[in-house]
């Protein structure tokens, strides 16, 4: 019986669909996070000057913003893949649910 439920999703075209959205957005959204996540750690090994440089006359430096805005960057992106997955991806599951049960 579970099987058979199991058949029924599996070949429904709005999962199948969903799987393929889903995954795509999700690893376009990974690869922008690890380009960002590991240039800043390529800054800290190879441009330790640049992050060091004070900004203006202050003690500030760049790497202090930068590491803010690494922080900040990974807080929208899972916002946004969230918002999505509230609204398109929960959509697809709730029609896929009334279509197969």
């Amino acid at each position: 019986m579970e099987d058979d439920i199991v058949q029924k999703i599996q070949s429904n075209p709005t999962y199948q669909r969903l799987v393929t959205t889903r995954s795509s957005y999700g690893w376009t959204l990974t690869a922008i996070m690890m380009v960002v996540y590991y240039g800043f750690i390529l800054l800290i090994a190879f441009k330790k000057e640049l992050l060091a440089a004070k900004m203006g006359g202050g003690v500030m430096t760049w790497g202090m913003p930068v590491g803010l805005f690494v922080i900040v960057f990974t807080v929208v992106i899972t916002g946004i893949y969230v918002r999505r997955a509230n609204s398109e991806f929960d959509e697809m599951t709730a029609a896929i649910r009334k279509e197969v049960l």
